[in-house]
């Protein structure tokens, strides 16, 4: 009796399509693997043993893990073990050139990925969550939509995404042929690829490749030297993601193989099961048989009129009386060349912005194009811009007036001729700003923020103050930008897909723990601003040395030291005030505090730099906000940044 039992165990786990001997899976095909595989949101396995994670259905996720965690860390030493996994997909758009949004390879702390959203998130993350490093969350993507939120370089590309969806590097996919010769590969053509996965814990080193044969290429398509160990956990799930926006894919995982400490299996694609035939489409055929030259005419009068009433301007009744001035979207789009991609000035986190030069006075202007595609709160969102629309101050950017069209809002600003701040900064700028214009551009930008916070009728919080949002006149003027938008955008959207806004290394802590911008948490970005202009770098900086990695302690060590002048641009040569760079300077780390109640007022920084009152003599140690929660998640996000120097 005992060794039939033994003899059914051993036969009910060879029956089994997936082989998990505690460190290995093989899925030659997913035929009767549904229990050997964690699937929600759009997935399932069809007949044919094939693993679909999306259909052609728009704005859907797929997941499919499997179902048991992996150990992927050394339990003594916390070290990222090695590993390797290969499989073939295949991505069938429901049009031939547009993709879904692609799919990704994932380790996660859960199978479940709870909370996830489709689109651009590719079923991994949400919008809170993108950037925050406690996810834990690795992924391999093979993305088919260039989403410029996520500094995507193309819509065919594959990229390696720790915690976020900014890939921390992406290639566009191509694989090498059998004379190592690297040749284009289309994500979204619909033909199987085979892709392999392998990590080196030795050498801290990550490699992606690709082929659409069987054979695995000698040389790397991807390959990002990164420390996997505090970004996994000691057990994680490991599987597939994916997601379609509004135009849809099926994305398909015909087999997989994976390897703890090991290479995994390469596939034979031969052996593995055939995509489904496209569906016959006779529609073409019968439209063409029977169209006539009426039917002609009244698709040819119907597109007029489709194209005309889409074009049109939305007015209703309450928005006549809503100032500043109301462009109609045929000057805009004139004025833009109908947005044509050579006047893009640039995009951000709330829209593209153009070039234009309205026809009836020949001025120069910006002309941001704002999606808001929510009805729900419409009203106070264009309230709100008339609000923005009566600001007036020589350090602000003008709102000259604005549109609105269906989904789209266009705002309409005085033209920059100079653009923003950052390019006269960071990596190599063509133009070297001198201390006189970088210290008038200091106190441009405190004056125009103290109107915002202190002298308009009510309190306007910018909410993401940096040297992007800080635009030049043609005299070398420094204007703030974007202000207001940051709550424009929050009017009548969902929470669970509100973008986050603001940017790390000018965040406050505080804002991890309470979520509410305050004109404190203005100061605090204020103070990055100060610092990256004295000394020509960024807030947080991916590849300067370990102690000159956060921008603001690096200043406060070499403030405690007495070498305060050294952090200063070097780029200016020596020739600048330096009574006035050490105030700045000491300015930055008061703003920079922890404490929201140990940073000055506007008010106060603006006197500070007219040289009205006198700095106090000592400045407050940057960590006296000792609560529990302030500053956790910058703090995760040094740790990271530090992990991926390695």
């Amino acid at each position: 009796m005992a060794e039939r039992l033994v003899l059914l165990w051993v036969f009910s786990v060879l029956s089994i399509p997936a082989r998990s001997v505690f460190d290995e899976l093989f899925f030659n095909g997913f035929k009767g693997a549904a229990s050997n595989m964690s699937l929600n949101g759009a997935s399932g396995i069809q007949d044919n043993g094939i693993l679909r994670l999306t259909n052609e259905t728009q704005r859907v996720l797929g997941h499919a893990f499997y179902p048991l965690p992996i150990q992927f860390k050394n339990s003594t030493d916390g070290k990222a073990l090695s590993f390797s996994t290969a499989f073939a997909f295949a991505i069938v758009p429901e049009y031939a050139t547009l993709g879904g949004h692609g799919l990704a390879f994932a380790i996660s702390p859960t199978k479940e990925l709870l909370g996830t959203l489709p689109r651009q998130y590719l079923g991994l993350l949400n919008a809170s969550e993108v950037g925050n490093f406690s996810n834990h969350i690795f992924a391999v993507e093979f993305d088919t939509v260039q989403d410029l939120e996520f500094e995507d370089i193309n819509d065919n590309h594959v990229g390696i995404d720790i915690d976020s969806l900014v890939s921390n590097k992406s290639v566009p996919a191509a694989y090498f042929d059998g004379n190592n010769s690297l040749q284009e590969l289309n994500l979204k053509s619909g033909q199987v690829i085979q892709a392999w996965i392998e990590y080196n814990s030795q050498n801290n080193r990550l490699d992606v490749k690709l082929s659409p044969s069987s054979v695995k290429p000698r040389s790397t398509l991807l390959s990002f030297e990164v420390d996997l160990s505090p970004f996994l956990q000691e057990f994680m799930y490991v599987g597939f993601s994916s997601s379609t926006g509004l135009l849809a894919s099926s994305h398909f995982i015909m087999g997989w193989s994976l390897k703890m400490n090991g290479e995994a299996k390469t596939l034979k694609l031969d052996d593995l099961p055939s995509l489904p035939r496209p569906k016959e489409n006779h529609k073409s055929l019968i439209i063409g048989v029977s169209v006539s030259l009426l039917m002609i005419f009244v698709i040819v009068l119907s597109f007029r009129l489709i194209r005309k009433i889409k074009n049109a301007d939305v007015v209703e009744a309450w928005e006549l009386d809503v100032g500043p001035h109301r462009f109609s979207y045929k000057e805009l789009k004139k004025a833009t060349r109908s947005f044509r991609d050579k006047e893009l000035l640039g995009f951000g986190g709330f829209g593209r912005v153009y070039k234009g030069t309205l026809p009836s006075s020949n001025t120069q202007v910006a002309v941001k194009r704002i999606s808001h595609e929510s009805k729900q709160g419409l009203r106070e969102f264009v309230s709100e811009i008339a609000s923005i629309g009566r600001l007036r101050h020589r350090n602000l950017v003008q709102l000259l007036g604005w549109c609105r069209r269906r989904g789209d809002l266009l705002l309409v600003y005085d033209f920059m001729p100079n653009g923003s701040l950052d390019k006269y900064l960071f990596d190599e700028p063509k133009t070297i700003l001198s201390w006189d214009q970088r210290f008038k551009i200091i106190k441009d930008v405190a004056s125009g923020l103290l109107y915002l916070h202190e002298e308009w009728e009510q309190t306007v919080i910018h909410r993401d103050i940096k040297a992007g949002n800080v635009l030049l006149d043609s005299e070398l003027n420094g204007r703030l930008g974007d202000f207001g938008l940051a709550k424009l955008y929050e009017h009548g959207s969902n929470p669970s897909t509100t973008k986050v806004v603001g940017t790390l290394g000018y965040l406050a802590p505080e804002l991890t723990r309470t979520g509410k911008p305050t004109t404190s948490s203005d100061v605090f970005a204020f103070g990055a601003l100060l610092l990256e202009v004295v000394c020509g770098r960024r807030p947080i900086e991916p590849k300067a040395l370990p102690e000159e990695l956060i921008l603001v302690d690096w200043v406060w060590d070499n403030w405690r030291v007495g070498a305060i002048l050294e952090v200063v641009d070097p780029r200016i040569g020596g020739e600048f005030d330096e009574l006035e760079a050490v105030v700045v300077l000491k300015l930055g780390l008061m703003c920079s505090n922890n404490s929201p109640k140990a940073r000055p007022t506007m008010r106060q920084v603006a006197r500070y730099l007219e040289g009205e009152v006198a700095l106090p003599e000592s400045v407050e140690a940057l960590d006296a906000y000792d609560e529990k929660k302030g500053g956790g998640e910058l703090e995760d996000y040094v740790q990271h940044r530090r992990s991926l120097r390695k």
